[in-house]
């Protein structure tokens, strides 16, 4: 009995994880073909689409970020290579104006899974969310105001930055986190992942984008 027991469960689990698997890929396809960016929604569709509205076993952001990255690899390397390189360049023109502020790269145009529609999302440093405002205003940047969020980890002010930055106009806004000038070596975790993210300042990302010419 305990061995039929065992047995039934080792095949549940079996099942369980097969799923886990068919969903994460399933839902790194339709963000990279349809441009999702929202993991929780890119699952949640993948889950119908299998049949599996309500199961249990759906995988991580992290796990469908790595199958994300493993099929751009595979069938939009060279669409997804000249993606990233002109939202990065468009990135950094717009971090270099905002080098008061310590700006720093994150998320998926610095990780590599942007999508068509995704956005470049910045962190910035500074003594208030004020002063980044009127700062955009001097430069003649339109931006707007997003929620944004709450936690420990939420920032101060978060900016969509709407006007055109660079010239080829393939990122569709800039994402701008302010947080307190005395955080900027607090360590955080993804927003989309809940792993620690990774970000990029002004070097990193030249030097970034110079390898990539090499």
């Amino acid at each position: 009995m305990r061995s039929t027991r065992r047995s039934r469960a080792a095949h549940q689990t079996h099942r369980a994880d097969a799923m886990r698997r068919d969903i994460a890929s399933l839902a790194a396809r339709l963000m990279a073909a349809d441009g999702i960016d929202d993991f929780s929604l890119a699952k949640r569709k993948a889950a119908r689409q299998l049949g599996a509205p309500n199961s249990e076993a759906l995988p991580t952001n992290q796990e469908v970020e790595t199958a994300l990255l493993a099929y751009q690899a595979l069938y939009q390397e060279d669409e997804q290579r000249e993606r990233l390189a002109v939202m990065r360049r468009e990135a950094l023109a717009l971090m270099q104006r905002l080098r008061p502020f310590h700006p720093y790269l994150t998320g998926p145009v610095l990780i590599g899974t942007a999508g068509r529609y995704s956005r470049a999302e910045i962190d910035l440093y500074a003594d208030s969310g004020k002063e980044v405002e009127i700062f955009l205003l001097d430069q003649h940047l339109d931006f707007e105001h997003v929620d944004p969020g709450r936690g420990p980890e939420a920032p101060e002010l978060r900016l969509l930055v709407t006007g055109e930055v660079g010239k080829a106009g393939e990122t569709t806004g800039f994402l701008l986190s302010v947080y307190p000038h005395g955080q900027e070596r607090v360590r955080r975790r993804s927003p989309h992942t809940g792993q620690s993210e990774r970000r990029a300042g002004i070097e990193a990302l030249t030097a970034l984008l110079a390898a990539e010419v090499d």
